[in-house]
C-alpha cells in the first residue's frame, strides 16, 4: 500500500506513551505502534527513496545503557536517509507533530576538524554562511551541538564564530498535527524541506565526509 499520511492514533500513542513510558504500556499498544506509526513512515520512506535514498527506521528502544533516563522507548519515531556517515536527511514523528531536517549530526574528532577548516577558510566558510543564512530566512532553524565559548585557536572576533562554535550542525523545521498530516500531502512538505536542505548537506559531504577515524 502506497503511503496515505499519519492517522490520528500516531499521535495519541505517543501522547500516551509520553504519560506512561514502560514496557507495559508500549506492549499493550504494540499493534497500534506497527500499524499507525512504523508502517506508515516505511511507506513514507518507500516513495521518498527515489529522489533522496533509502532511509533507515530508527529502533523505538532507547540506549539506557549510560543514561541518567531510564525511559526504555523514544517519544518519537525517526527516519534517516544516511547520504555520508552521519550526513543526511531526517524526518521525525512526535505527539508534537512532524519534524524534517537535515546535515550533519556526528561529532568526530575528525570530521569537527575538517568542518572548523573548511569554515574558517573564506572560500568554503563564505558560502556555507549563505547557506545557513538562507535557510533562517525561509523559516528553518539551526540546530546541533556548540560550544558556548570560542573553539581554541580561534579568535572571538571571527567573522563566523557562530558557525565555528558548532560540532554538528543541522537545520530543520517543526510542523504542528495539522489535518495535512492525515494525507499524502506529507511526502510533498518532507521533500519540499529535503530539498531546501540539500545544498546545506552537499557542503557538509563535500567538506566534512565521515569520519576517517577507526571505531573506538
Amino acid at each position: 500500500m502506497g503511503f496515505s499520511g499519519f492517522p490520528d492514533e500516531a499521535f495519541l500513542f505517543y501522547e500516551g506513551l509520553e504519560a506512561d513510558n514502560s514496557k507495559t504500556y508500549f506492549g499493550r499498544h504494540k499493534q497500534l505502534y506497527e500499524e499507525a506509526v512504523r508502517e506508515p513512515m516505511l511507506a513514507l520512506a518507500d516513495e521518498l527513496a527515489a529522489e533522496f535514498g533509502p532511509a533507515q527506521l530508527f529502533r523505538p528502544h532507547r540506549d539506557v545503557r549510560f543514561a541518567k533516563d531510564k525511559s526504555p522507548y523514544k517519544t518519537h519515531q525517526g527516519a534517516f536517509v544516511d547520504l555520508m556517515p552521519g550526513i543526511g536527511l531526517y524526518v521525525e514523528l512526535s505527539a508534537a507533530g512532524l519534524f524534517t531536517a537535515g546535515g550533519v549530526y556526528t561529532k568526530a574528532p575528525d570530521q569537527v576538524a575538517r568542518y572548523r577548516a573548511a569554515v574558517d577558510e573564506d572560500l568554503s566558510g563564505k558560502p556555507l554562511e549563505a547557506i545557513t543564512a538562507s535557510l533562517e530566512a525561509a523559516g528553518y532553524t539551526l540546530h546541533g551541538e556548540r560550544l558556548k565559548t570560542r573553539p581554541r585557536g580561534f579568535d572571538a572576533g571571527h567573522p563566523r564564530i557562530e558557525l565555528l562554535r558548532h560540532r554538528s550542525l543541522h537545520a530543520g523545521m517543526r510542523f504542528e498535527p495539522e489535518p495535512w498530516v492525515h494525507t499524502p500531502q506529507v511526502r510533498e512538505r518532507v521533500a519540499r524541506t529535503w530539498r531546501d536542505f540539500g545544498p546545506l548537506v552537499e557542503w557538509l559531504c563535500t567538506h566534512v565526509r565521515g569520519s576517517e577515524l577507526p571505531p573506538r
